[in-house]
């Protein structure tokens, strides 16, 4: 999938489903020797990076992995709801994540960065959302996977 005949998807150009396995293997290496991040993950299983890469995927352009897998939208949601996830966690998870992608040399153009970074805020916004006191419903809504794309802002791409 791409947003325009001859630009590859997000997904595509950073390097697909290897990329991001890559990149979800290191962090949460990180993850579970952070201070602030290990106790909410202390009970995540051994697969849980590789389900997030996955996730990330479908967000991204990729296959439709997860959402054939795991269920979606509904299922992502709703394994958030009651984690009561604070800020300060969802920062840090941001922050460690944006520092994970130099350290696995995800591409570091401002336009893939860009796309890749208003994701990644916009969805831990929304795991603080689901995590919250009062959530929106989960359950049933038929809501699809976000799909974030170039949108404005296309690669830039020399003419060769």
């Amino acid at each position: 999938m791409s947003d325009a005949p001859g630009i590859p998807s997000v997904y595509e150009w950073m390097g697909g489903q290897e990329a991001l396995d890559h990149l979800t293997e290191v962090f949460y290496g990180h993850v579970h020797k952070d201070p602030v991040l290990a106790p909410v993950f202390a009970a995540a299983p051994p697969e849980h990076a590789h389900h997030v890469a996955v996730w990330l995927a479908e967000v991204f352009g990729g296959p439709a992995g997860y959402t054939a897998a795991h269920g979606g939208h509904d299922r992502m949601a709703g394994r958030h709801l009651g984690r009561g996830i604070t800020e300060e966690q969802r920062r840090r998870w941001v922050s460690l994540l944006m520092d994970t992608a130099d350290e696995v040399g995800l591409p570091d153009d401002p336009e893939f960065r860009a796309v890749f970074a208003y994701y990644i805020e916009w969805g831990t916004r929304m795991a603080l959302v689901y995590s919250g006191p009062n959530p929106p419903p989960v359950e049933g809504t038929g809501a699809k996977v976000p799909r974030w794309g170039w949108n404005q802002t296309p690669p830039w791409q020399p003419k060769a």
